[in-house]
């Protein structure tokens, strides 16, 4: 819509996690071994199998949704090429020296065999049930003191190594009055063991020391397991580091370096452990248990915590043993509890990007800018990314290496691979590569693969590189499109997507990979949960656009938190609001402006007079329509979605509920021809320009209304206009064509959009007493009076006086700036007051309800006055104003602006007016019901169950038939054998009304005739085709002979057969 090409490939994620275990699901498969038994290549031929299963729903979903995407030239990850192309940005970055192998301690997926990066690891916690209990470690030297350690995780305690405690708190010795052991833990923490610590009740302190005091303290283990191999190292003895925190647990940790990040480094600085050395990690990949720890060998490490406690307890090593929620992260795949373990890995070095990572994020544009603060924290905590997987369906890592890592090859293409190894390379994944050897240049014998794969990050941070098989082909095409203009996803990918994609593009060009970014939040379900298909705790997406359209339910997600990077709990009765409160009177704006044109001679657009009108309304739609053009186009500029959709909505209202209701009767021709086609005009402008507008944000929609309305559009002058130059008065193939509209600035009139602002605060304070005194808004009214506090107002408003009179139903409007009758009140904040007056707060809000009109103008003018000694601002109160006139029956209601005085009191005429405009409102609603048009030919009639009205409606027919545009007749007059189109029963007034809606029938009036005879006189003519009766009668100048029931009869029209019922009691 701003005449640049928009690149829409859709692209599938294909590999991973979420495909290896649907298949793991399938297949039975619960441990790695079993797929190295089944064979790697049936493992993903069984993965490539499922990848594509719901494409054809996908593609269906999406386009239903609006969202204009080219299937037909997507991507895959799974596709050679852009394997080929993520095998080259790794390439460039082992060239720059940025990967490594490491032996790490990392978040770990029991049930996905797997490391996952911290980014995953953080994204998805929840509250978890472990054990909480605090164990013994006796002093090696001084075996009645024991040193009390808390710990959540109990399988890990047969990997102890060490202690550690913070070198600068302090700890305790105290002797247990209970059970006379002692015990060493942190004094801050005696809470721990004990609910309410007593000093001399429960425990006696024996000696406090600093915790360095304890440095090189040695213990005796709790298992024997590696005490033999990692004793000589230093192993088993307390440790310092100011990691310690003094909030929890009791100041005395327990080191595993295998199973803690924070353990594995302080074990390596004390030398416990050293760089490249075995680590005591007794488990398998599945989580299990090994032979080192023949105890619980083949058990997974959850379900041996209870018989480890029960070990411990048994050895009179447990203290304390309690069961606690705590926060736990969960495999975001899988959602089972992870653990961290170390695994051996590759990485790139982030940590050493900082500088670089955050002066490109400087260079990003982000909405809302809230979340790119988040980011650059996130950033500057970084660490250095783990990038392989110990899994099978994914890009495998592209490294060859000898058997002891001395000699690693990394290739970076198909045609390097196939040089190196003479084997012809048709595919990428493990099965196609991982049987290729290298031959070794430093007598390595032959290099073989090593077997990890890529994280999947991986290849989404390599996304816009790979998408077009870069640097091997598109090189020019891409070097023109990066860094891309704008991108979008959910919050959670600041520590995903955003994140890739910011590493790779600065290690690799050292540029963003983006410049513009809207973050959404997410959508949750109506109670708050993550959606779940497992809970079915949400609607399905599918019924709910079929229920509701796909329009309602984009407005509904555009215009709501998630745009503003905010989580939004979804509710479909919030997409049947949208439907209801905006795209219906949006329609129905639509469709009042088809069937008005329709009823002018010829309907021709013309912009012309449009800009030429000097109705007010007119003025005030057109201005706002051009205040709406360019605030979508400013906003939308600044990528700010979250305001330009209530804006929007906004104008929908000012559309259907001001420009139409105060214009309806001028449409109708109530003003004359001319001002009719000026109205007409006007609408139809609004509308085709409304539907280019908002042709982005409800697509369907705005195409349907344009098909309609570009019907009277002439064709384009020329075929060879650019996408921008395009003008939408003329007629395209679809409202998709056309460029966002340039506003008609010069039309945007300050005055007359303050009149209608004027004009609208006054209906609504109006509408407010009516409201309260319990007025019906079709009851008419004597008079209005409209106090402004500003006299330039007062000419703004006479502006649009007719309205406001037509609009409050009112027969008369005074408009004043003699505000003598007007009294300022003050209303103190009582909640903002109290809680900074405190005990003063009576005194001080007494003195304010006490204060004089010219003391609260003061005060606004001031912005401040000092009430009993306190100084108050103009924030500290509200301001009413009050009509103090005093006539009988005036209410008054006041904002800022204004105040609104209304005279209550009904007259016997005004009570009459009130009955019509009633009556008309019944017979309208029927017609409606009925489906008839404005245009059919009908005839309405009425009864009652009082003959005082029925006395009324004779009176006011003449009124009431104009009103309703058709003729409006007592019931007597219908023919007893006409049956009505439509009835309808209710009241006005209380008393009970019947009006029947019936298509015309000729009739028969005969001096003399029987109540029979009128019957089937009536019947017989009535019966007859009225078209082909019509022409008879016509031919035969007037008249009709007829027999019936064996009498003929003579009938001439006017004098005794007429063309309706209204004609026949018109005669009589």
């Amino acid at each position: 819509m701003n005449g640049h090409h928009v690149s829409r490939r859709f692209g599938w994620d294909t590999h991973g996690l979420p495909i290896e275990f649907e298949i793991d699901k399938q297949l039975g498969v619960r441990t790695r071994d079993q797929v190295l038994e089944m064979g790697i290549a049936k493992y993903n031929q069984a993965c490539r199998g499922i990848v594509m299963r719901y494409s054809a729903e996908w593609e269906k979903t999406v386009t239903r949704l609006g969202r204009w995407i080219d299937f037909q030239n997507d991507y895959k990850t799974l596709d050679p090429s852009f394997m080929e192309s993520v095998w080259w940005v790794f390439k460039q970055l082992w060239e720059k020296n940025m990967v490594y192998r490491g032996f790490k301690v990392m978040p770990y997926s029991l049930a996905c065999s797997t490391p996952l990066s911290n980014f995953e690891a953080g994204s998805n916690y929840k509250d978890k049930s472990d054990p909480y209990i605090l164990v013994s470690f006796p002093k090696l030297n001084e075996q009645d003191v024991e040193l009390v350690v808390m710990t959540t995780t109990p399988w890990t305690l047969p990997s102890n190594l060490a202690l550690c405690v913070h070198p600068e708190f302090d700890y305790v010795k105290i002797k247990d009055k209970e059970s006379g052991k002692k015990y060493v833990l942190l004094k801050k923490r005696l809470c721990e063991i004990y609910n309410n610590p007593e000093e001399g009740k429960q425990y006696e302190t024996l000696e406090t020391f600093k915790g360095k005091d304890m440095k090189g303290w040695e213990y005796v283990p709790m298992f024997e397991y590696f005490e033999k191999e990692f004793k000589p190292n230093g192993a088993f003895r307390v440790l310092l580091d100011t990691y310690v925190k003094d909030d929890g647990g009791t100041g005395v940790v327990h080191q595993a370096p295998a199973f803690g990040v924070d353990d594995n480094r302080v074990c390596m600085e004390n030398g416990v452990i050293k760089k490249g050395d075995r680590l005591p990690l007794p488990l398998d990949a599945n989580g299990r248990f090994t032979a080192e720890v023949p105890d619980w060998k083949g058990e997974l490490v959850f379900d041996a915590n209870k018989s480890i406690m029960k070990n411990i307890k048994d050895r009179g090593r447990m203290v304390k043993q309690l069961q606690k929620f705590h926060s736990y992260p969960y495999c975001w795949r899988s959602e089972t509890p992870l653990i961290y373990r170390g695994v051996p890995c590759w990485f790139i070095k982030v940590e050493q990007m900082t500088e670089d990572l955050l002066a490109n994020q400087e260079k990003t544009y982000w909405v809302p800018p809230r979340i790119s603060k988040r980011f650059v924290n996130w950033l500057k905590g970084a660490v250095d990314w783990a990038v392989s997987r110990n899994r099978f369906w994914g890009t495998p890592l592209p490294l060859w290496v000898s058997e002891d890592f001395t000699e690693v090859v990394c290739v970076g293409s198909v045609s390097e691979l196939e040089e190196l190894s003479g084997v012809r390379v048709k595919d990428l994944h493990r099965e196609s590569v991982d049987h290729i050897t290298i031959p070794s240049k430093k007598g390595n014998g032959v290099l073989r693969r090593v077997e990890e794969v890529f994280d999947c990050w991986f290849e989404s941070g390599s996304m816009p590189y790979a998408q077009v098989h870069y640097p091997f082909e598109n090189k020019e095409k891409f070097q023109n499109s990066f860094p891309a203009d704008f991108i979008a996803e959910g919050v959670d990918q600041t520590r995903g997507w955003f994140y890739t994609l910011m590493v790779l593009s600065t290690a690799l060009f050292d540029k963003p990979a983006f410049k513009n970014l809207i973050v959404n939040g997410l959508v949750l379900a109506a109670d708050g949960k993550k959606m779940s298909k497992r809970l079915k705790n949400y609607p399905d997406p599918v019924g709910v656009i079929d229920k509701y359209g796909s329009d309602a339910l984009r407005l509904y997600l555009i215009n709501s938190p998630v745009v503003h990077a905010d989580d939004l709990r979804f509710r479909e009765e919030g997409v049947s609001a949208v439907l209801k409160d905006v795209l219906l009177p949006w329609f129905h704006a639509y469709r009042f402006c088809v069937e008005t044109s329709l009823s002018l001679k010829k309907f021709v657009p013309n912009l012309d007079i449009v800009l030429k009108s000097n109705n007010v309304m007119d003025r005030w739609i057109m201005a706002s329509l051009q205040n709406l053009v360019k605030f979508v186009r400013d906003e939308m500029k600044a990528y700010r979605l979250y305001t330009v959709i209530p804006k929007l909505v906004s104008f929908v209202e000012d559309l259907t509920n001001w420009y139409l209701r105060s214009n309806r009767g001028r449409m109708k021709g109530a003003a004359g021809e001319e001002e009719r086609e000026v109205s007409v005009n006007v609408l139809f402008e609004v509308l085709l320009c409304l539907s280019v507008v908002m042709a982005p944000f409800t697509p369907f929609l705005a195409e349907y209304f344009y098909q309609n309305l570009r019907k009277v559009l002439p064709a384009e002058p020329k075929d060879d206009l650019t996408a921008t130059d395009k003008d939408y008065h003329y007629s395209v193939p679809s409202v998709h064509y056309l460029p966002i509209p340039t506003p008609m600035e010069q039309l945007i009139d300050a005055d007359v959009l303050r009149s209608v602002k004027l004009l609208q605060q006054a209906i609504e304070l109006a509408r407010q007493m009516r409201e309260r005194n319990e007025l019906p808004l079709k009851q008419p009214l004597s008079s209005v009076r409209v106090y402004l506090h500003q006299e330039e107002d007062l000419k703004k408003l006479e502006l649009v006086q007719a309205y406001l009179m037509d609009q409050v139903q009112v027969k008369e409007v005074k408009l004043s700036c003699d505000v003598s009758v007007v009294k300022a009140k003050v209303i103190p904040d009582q909640k903002r007051l109290g809680a900074r007056l405190k005990k003063d707060r009576k005194k001080v809000v007494d003195a304010l309800m006490k204060l004089s009109d010219k003391e609260v103008r003061a005060m606004l003018e001031s912005g401040e006055m000092v009430i009993e000694g306190h100084q108050l601002t103009s924030e500290d109160v509200s301001v009413k104003y009050v009509f103090e006139g005093g006539e009988k029956g005036m209410v008054a209601e006041s904002n800022d602006e204004m105040v609104v005085v209304l005279d209550t009191v009904i007259t016997p005429p005004l009570q009459q007016e009130f009955f019509r405009n009633q009556t008309v409102n019944f017979v309208q609603r029927l017609r409606k019901t009925a489906g008839v048009r404005k245009t059919d030919d009908i005839e309405i009639f009425f009864s009652s169950q009082n003959n005082k009205f029925d006395q009324f409606f004779e009176e006011n027919r003449g009124l009431i038939q104009e009103a309703v545009g058709r003729p409006f007749m007592n019931a007597k007059n219908k023919p007893d054998w006409l049956v009505p189109i439509l009835s309808t029963n209710g009241k006005i007034n209380r008393v009970g009304v019947e009006f029947q809606v019936c298509g015309p029938s000729w009739c028969v009036a005969l001096d003399g005739l029987d109540k029979s005879a009128q019957f089937a006189l009536d019947m017989s003519v009535g019966m007859k085709n009225r078209k082909h009766l019509t022409e008879e009668i016509k031919k035969n100048n007037g008249l009709l002979n007829l027999k019936v029931n064996g009498t003929s009869y003579k009938l001439e029209r006017g004098v005794s057969l007429f063309p309706s019922a209204n004609a026949r009691a018109e005669k009589k």
